[in-house]
């Protein structure tokens, strides 16, 4: 790429393709709604990415210019959702990061079995994309065939799917993935909890009936009332400042059980008084060890 590429434009400047440029202070303008609305921070390196995936939204709206596009989009409640979709990372695979959900199948479901109160579980994939971490929650707790399962008869098991993008909501809540997309996943599994659906494969019922997907702003108000065993929000407070990684992850450790489990990416961190009543029990694995309500 020359200098040239990275020089600033003006916002009523044209691209060599005849489509409007993004100008420093319309860029700005858009990373001051992601921060508000989201709480995402945009650095100036994603000036192109911001380019690319709002072009779109001015060509549907017959829109000229990134600043018409932004004074619209602050009119408008629906096209302000779809700017902060439209700019959400939505990346994951099955059974990525594994060694998380080794530690759930060989150190917190057999405390889960072993609970002779028979407590309802609960779980959450926060931030859970187009819901293959959510799936390979189900299918870690179902075991690699029918018999592993049977520990679940009747026990309430519920998983929570939670994500800001509408979009990806409700792919998770479909349960339909491309046979690419499956790859990844161990046969056993598969045979088990995955079913032959024209190019692809559909999540059983079984595994379907486990989750919940539902829209939500982990910056915003939190419906649910109770409390989890195990957190997973993997990979999502990378696009955050510290200041909203603390807030966040002391909500996340106030929705944990005492001795539930928080999961986070392997480039994140516990930081502010969530690390003082959390304690390392793995790779990127924390359980809260105090019993503050």
């Amino acid at each position: 790429m020359t200098s040239a590429a990275l020089a600033p434009m003006s916002g009523n400047s044209l691209l060599s393709d005849g489509g409007p440029a993004l100008g420093d202070s319309e860029f700005a303008a858009i990373a001051r709604i992601m921060m508000a609305e989201a709480r995402i921070h945009l650095p100036p390196t994603k000036k192109v990415l911001v380019h690319s995936r709002l072009s779109r939204r001015l060509r549907d709206n017959g829109l000229k210019s990134f600043k018409d596009y932004i004074d619209f989009a602050q009119r408008d409640a629906e096209e302000l959702r779809l700017l902060v979709t439209a700019l959400t990372t939505n990346h994951t695979h099955f059974f990525r990061e594994s060694h998380h959900f080794d530690h759930l199948r060989d150190v917190l479901m057999p405390q889960l079995q072993r609970d002779p109160a028979r407590a309802p579980v609960r779980m959450w994939s926060a931030g859970c994309s187009s819901g293959e971490e959510v799936y390979t929650l189900a299918m870690t707790l179902l075991g690699t065939d029918r018999a592993q399962s049977e520990w679940m008869r009747g026990r309430d098991v519920r998983l929570l799917a939670t994500d800001i993008s509408e979009p990806v909501v409700r792919a998770a809540a479909e349960g339909f993935y491309a046979e690419s997309i499956t790859e990844g996943v161990p046969e056993a599994y598969r045979r088990a909890w995955m079913v032959r659906e024209g190019a692809g494969y559909r999540m059983a019922d079984t595994a379907r009936a486990l989750v919940s997907a539902k829209v939500l702003n982990l910056f915003g108000d939190w419906p649910m009332k109770q409390r989890y065993d195990a957190i997973f929000c993997r990979n999502v407070m990378i696009y955050f400042d510290d200041t909203a990684k603390s807030e966040l992850e002391a909500r996340l450790v106030d929705m944990l059980k005492p001795g539930g489990f928080l999961y986070i990416g392997h480039s994140e961190r516990l930081i502010g008084p969530a690390a003082e009543r959390m304690r390392s029990r793995g790779n990127t694995i924390y359980q809260r060890t105090d019993g503050a309500s």
